[in-house]
């Protein structure tokens, strides 16, 4: 067991704080509106970017274990995290829309494009993963 935690531990913190990271957005999300009675977009705009920076500084710290803690390499890091995290969140916007229109259109308890919506979250769990792993915090050799 303890060698699958090990060798798996890097997915498994990506999980991990992937949760928290949800958690970050609805909290940041729900003060605005109920606290400080902010507008939708603008509460879910401010719940995004919290929620992003949350998960650059856990990715790098935690997942990825990116040492270098130079300026050069967190701004580094930091614009191709929030680069490629604005374009899985364009396709989040775009895909169901698009899927839904082309076939994917099947509904569930009423929620017109669910399997849609569905297939397209996973997709972008999955490239953020491979963004952050392959691109943002990639391992020099």
């Amino acid at each position: 067991m303890i060698n699958l935690i090990k060798k798996y531990k890097e997915i498994i913190l990506y999980i991990i704080f992937g949760v928290a990271t949800t958690a970050v957005n609805w909290i940041v999300y729900t003060v605005c509106i109920k606290v400080f009675s902010f507008e939708m977009t603008l509460s879910n705009a401010l719940a995004w970017i919290v929620a992003v920076l949350f998960a650059f500084v856990t990715n790098k710290i935690f997942v990825f274990e990116s040492k270098d803690k130079s300026i050069g390499t967190v701004l580094k890091e930091g614009v191709s995290f929030i680069g490629s995290r604005a374009t899985t969140g364009a396709l989040e916007i775009l895909l169901p829309t698009l899927l839904f229109k082309f076939g994917l259109n099947q509904s569930f308890l009423g929620i017109d494009g669910f399997w849609a919506k569905a297939f397209v979250s996973v997709l972008v769990i999955v490239l953020n993963y491979v963004f952050s792993k392959l691109i943002v915090f990639r391992k020099k050799k």
